[in-house]
């Protein structure tokens, strides 16, 4: 009797309880339903959003695919272009190299070239150490050799440095480009250098004592006679143009003196300055300068 009481109270209990509370297993079934449709829709979303990229993406593929060969060749345009430029720096350092060989040779040219325009000017003022040169002497009709021989003796006697026929080596007036008559220079090639320098002394003492200069009337002219006329060294195209550029110096009255000695330019600021050769026109534009 007390076993089928306990058995029937334990039923009792568990009806009542079975009402009250639904199973478990019930329960499980519901939440794994539920997570399974949150996964697919995760998946359907993945989905959507993979479509919604390739739909974007495929547009700018297809750019892509139709640029590709375009990047290529500008790649290899680029490659090339590189290559040039990696061509062109070799040669152009090759370049620089022969043109600084070519500038060096060029100085030695120039170095050699001085060194014998020097030595030609030296055989030039060689050539002309016995000669003095008569500038702005009327031009006589019919002139010739004679002529221009008694004038100077006529000039030398004047000035007290007396010459004979056989003092003067040979006489010649320059030639004019231009037609009809002209003072041009008169080149008088005497016997000696002595002898030159002698009548040149007596020219600049005769300008210094007397009032009146040097005129052709010294040369006995007897027309024309107060044409002024100048003696001085004959000197070489080089040497002519640094004392015409030379007497610049004195004409700003920077520089008291200028003169020739033996073919060569000298010029002094002054008694107690040093003596300046004059070696280039250069020389004098600078002394010009800082005078």
């Amino acid at each position: 009797m007390m076993d089928k009481s306990f058995s029937d109270s334990n039923l009792n209990v568990t009806a009542t309880d079975s009402n009250k509370t639904p199973p478990n297993f019930i329960s499980q079934r519901i939440k794994r339903k539920r997570d399974d449709d949150f996964f697919e829709e995760m998946d359907k979303f993945r989905e959507e959003i993979k479509l919604m990229i390739h739909s974007m993406l495929a547009p700018q593929n297809t750019e892509l695919s139709k640029i590709s060969p375009t990047l290529i060749e500008i790649q290899q345009i680029n490659k090339n272009i590189e290559n040039s430029i990696t061509f062109l720096t070799s040669q152009n350092k090759e370049l620089q190299g022969k043109i600084e060989q070519y500038e060096i040779q060029a100085k030695r040219d120039r170095e050699h070239i001085t060194l014998l325009e020097d030595k030609i000017e030296e055989l030039q003022r060689l050539d002309r150490k016995n000669n003095l040169e008569i500038k702005n002497v009327p031009k006589a009709k019919n002139e010739t050799k004679d002529g221009l021989v008694n004038m100077v003796l006529s000039l030398s006697k004047n000035v007290g440095c007396e010459l004979s026929k056989s003092d003067i080596k040979d006489i010649y007036r320059i030639k004019s480009k231009k037609e009809g008559p002209n003072n041009m220079p008169i080149i008088v090639e005497t016997g000696s250098t002595l002898l030159k320098n002698d009548l040149l002394k007596s020219c600049k003492s005769f300008n210094v004592k007397h009032r009146g200069k040097l005129c052709a009337k010294n040369m006995g002219f007897t027309v024309n006679e107060d044409t002024p006329i100048f003696i001085l060294e004959q000197l070489t195209a080089k040497g002519s143009r640094l004392f015409f550029l030379a007497r610049d110096l004195v004409k700003t009255k920077s520089y008291k003196f200028c003169w020739t000695s033996f073919g060569r330019v000298f010029v002094r600021k002054n008694e107690q300055t040093p003596i300046i050769l004059i070696k280039s026109e250069s020389q004098v534009h600078h002394l010009l300068q800082v005078a």
